[in-house]
């Protein structure tokens, strides 16, 4: 019984880790559509981790600085500027920072708590 219960607790887990695996190849797609080059997703992959730059602060500090730049809002917002403005930067900055986010989320680095930077909403990074 408690070997169920531990796949039941895990499916919503695995349910947001495909949901941005799906994400991110939704965005490969929208920047191959908009004839970007792909490998800037690959070169600008880990810029989006300067902001754990936080934690030299204290955990709180970084969980904050991590999860402003780790959540769907200011990408969000780059694309909507694109759609309202068509200004190619704005569709650019969007799709790599959502594919950032989207990948980070997919291997399990989750948004973060004020505990510990292994500590996220997808469970502990780490864990087996």
């Amino acid at each position: 019984m408690r070997i169920a219960e531990d796949s039941t607790r895990k499916l919503p887990i695995r349910f947001q880790r495909a949901e941005n695996l799906i994400i991110a190849a939704a965005v490969v797609v929208g920047f191959v559509y908009l004839d970007f080059s792909w490998w800037w997703l690959l070169a600008l992959f880990l810029a989006f981790d300067a902001s754990a730059v936080g934690y030299l602060v204290n955990e709180r500090v970084g969980a904050v600085c991590y999860n402003v730049v780790h959540s769907y809002f200011a990408p969000a917002a780059l694309l909507l500027g694109y759609v309202l403005t068509s200004a190619d930067w704005c569709a650019f900055l969007g799709l790599v920072w959502a594919f950032h986010i989207a990948c980070d989320r997919a291997l399990g680095y989750g948004l973060k708590f004020a505990s510990g930077f292994q500590d996220t909403h997808l469970g502990r990074v780490g864990k087996g």
